[in-house]
């Protein structure tokens, strides 16, 4: 017998189906987990000591954006970072494909503002090398990868594509329009896509606009729209729908595509995520879940946020604020428009009566006084004398030391440092009884990391770290086997992905090794590794040994080894 190409031995197994952990060493060979059992090390090419260390399938994380991200980073960080070895792109309807080349202009603007993307990063670092669905998953099959993709066929593209962006928002589709839109999902899918994706918030209470503050195209589906659609996947007899918006529509969905639908986003009771409160309180959820998939028969599957939240911003390039009209009409223009509107007395006033009337900073429960200014860029006038005046205090602090109001301290610090200020939330610490309620209910999904989008406000996507070093070693809410059972088996089979998200003899090998002791996420960071120069916050990973994608090492404690064994993973084939 020719010897494997890597052994892992000595490794305590979690396989992520929940059975009992036990001893074993494993044995790769040509990218796949050829015997788990004793293997003598002597039938290695290459022999990692696993002792101690836990071996467990590599992360699932169906919620992300790295739609623009793949095509500059192969690993599509932070996910790659924090143990997922599968990402799942073209979430809430938002994407670049299908699109004429007069569009692209008009389909990145969305994506800078909805989802927070930096625009000249998405002008540079995209190859556009596609007008079609299909081209586009040819294309992100071409380019290196050290994670593997799977992608939803995003519906606002779809829209932009055959009615025009403008001419469907105000007058929605034709029914020859929509016939063609089905046939374009159809088409995405055949072609490898797992299903379509929507967000679909109403006019009012959104808070992922457009680029010029009108709702996204999805957000005003009809009725008639939302089956069609449905009913178009349904014909196939496979795949998956993923909604961010309400519950009833998710069983609308499910009803009329006879498939499961991944619904954002399940909360604990007082959390927050990037954009504010959920609609519902986790008990009413669970309770419409439980209905829905235990009495209807309909298999909604539900995202749970599962990271203590926090956050930083700038009110460069703010977003989240939308719901709140003075504030959405300050965040809008240039800078030096914004700067113009935020010195503004007159929409200060209309800000503070907000601010007192709701309390919290944009009503969504930050309290403005406890916001730290964080950091003031070094490249602004009078920086040296901002920094040592401003920097690493509160806002509360400052409007006590300077007897102003907390909206005036907040707004003159940010206009003097020309909106290059960093403001930092307290993080708000979720309850372990509360995050056990919604974490271990029958249908819920870890995660919502959002990785590639929001990346100057949040650095959610390392969740998959803090449910293992946090919430299952320090608050013990679950199992670590069912911690692994809902980070990988799960959501590969809500989103059927066939055959990965365990281990097993003949599984292919997406595997993480890590010291359950020591994992952790570290402090996050702000760093210039986007093209175009732009910035990003991250939280790195300390305590995976570890990170096999398809048999190659991606990363050896915790640093990359620049290998791209990643794959497209076409929905229906692989």
């Amino acid at each position: 017998m020719s010897q494997f190409d890597l052994v892992l031995k000595g490794g305590t197994i979690l396989d992520g189906l929940q059975t009992p952990r036990y001893k074993a060493d494993v044995g790769i060979r040509d990218g796949r987990i050829e015997l788990i059992g004793r293997i003598s090390a002597s039938e290695g090419k290459e022999v990692v000591d696993a002792s101690g260390k836990v071996v467990a399938p590599g992360v699932v994380d169906l919620h992300t954006h790295y739609d623009s991200q793949v095509f500059w980073d192969p690993w599509c960080t932070m996910s790659g970072w924090h143990g997922v070895t599968s990402v799942v792109i073209g979430n809430c309807g938002f994407g670049f494909a299908p699109c004429k080349p007069e569009d692209r202009d008009r389909a990145m603007l969305s994506l800078s503002r909805n989802e927070a993307v930096p625009l000249k990063t998405m002008q540079a670092g995209m190859p556009w090398d596609w007008v079609t669905f299909p081209e586009f998953l040819d294309s992100v099959d071409r380019t290196p990868k050290g994670v593997n993709v799977m992608s939803f066929v995003p519906l606002a593209p779809l829209y932009a594509y055959v009615a025009g962006v403008d001419n469907a928002k105000a007058h929605r589709v034709t029914d020859e329009q929509l016939e063609s839109m089905c046939a374009l999902l159809v088409e995405g899918m055949t072609a490898g896509a797992c299903g379509f994706s929507a967000q679909i918030a109403g006019e009012l209470g959104n808070v992922q606009l457009d680029y010029d503050g009108t709702p996204m195209v999805t957000d005003c589906m009809t009725d008639r729209e939302v089956t069609a659609f449905s009913r178009a996947l349904g014909s196939l007899g496979r795949g998956v729908a993923q909604l961010t918006g309400s519950l009833e529509i998710a069983a609308l969905m499910a009803r009329e595509s006879g498939r499961p639908i991944i619904w954002n986003a399940l909360l604990a009771d007082g959390a927050l995520n990037q954009h504010g409160k959920g609609e519902y309180s986790a008990r009413d959820a669970l309770k419409q879940l439980a209905y829905l998939n235990e009495e209807e028969g309909l298999r909604v599957f539900a995202q749970a946020l599962t990271t203590n939240f926090v956050s930083e911003f700038t009110l460069e390039d703010y977003n989240l604020a939308d719901t709140i009209p003075c504030w959405k009409e300050a965040c809008m223009g240039t800078i030096e428009e914004k700067l113009v509107k935020f010195a503004d007395p007159v929409r200060r006033q209309a800000m503070k009566d907000v601010h007192d009337a709701r309390g919290g900073l944009f009503g969504a429960g930050y309290d403005l006084s406890e916001i730290k200014i964080h950091w003031i860029s070094s490249d602004v006038p009078d920086a040296r004398k901002l920094k040592d005046t401003y920097e690493g205090f509160t806002i509360g602090e400052v409007a006590a030391r300077e007897g102003k109001h907390e909206i005036d301290a907040f707004l003159d610090v940010a206009v003097a440092g020309q909106l290059q200020v960093g403001f930092a939330t307290l993080m708000m610490m979720t309850p372990p009884e509360s995050m056990k309620e919604i974490a271990t209910s029958p249908v819920a999904l870890p995660g919502v990391s959002d990785g590639g989008a929001h990346t100057k406000f949040v650095t959610t996507a390392r969740f998959p770290t803090d449910l293992i070093a946090y919430w299952v070693r320090e608050h013990e809410i679950m199992s670590l086997e069912e911690a692994h059972w809902r980070l990988s088996a799960y959501p590969a089979q809500a989103a059927g992905l066939k055959g990965r998200g365990f281990l097993a003899e003949g599984a292919p090998a997406d595997v993480i090794v890590y010291d359950f002791e020591t994992l952790d996420s570290l402090p996050q960071e702000r760093v210039w590794d986007y093209p175009a120069g732009e910035w990003r916050l991250i939280q790195r990973a300390k305590g995976y040994d570890r990170i096999i994608v398809n048999g190659h090492t991606t990363f050896i404690e915790d640093e990359c080894t620049q290998a791209t064994p990643g794959k497209l993973l076409r929905h229906g084939s692989d």
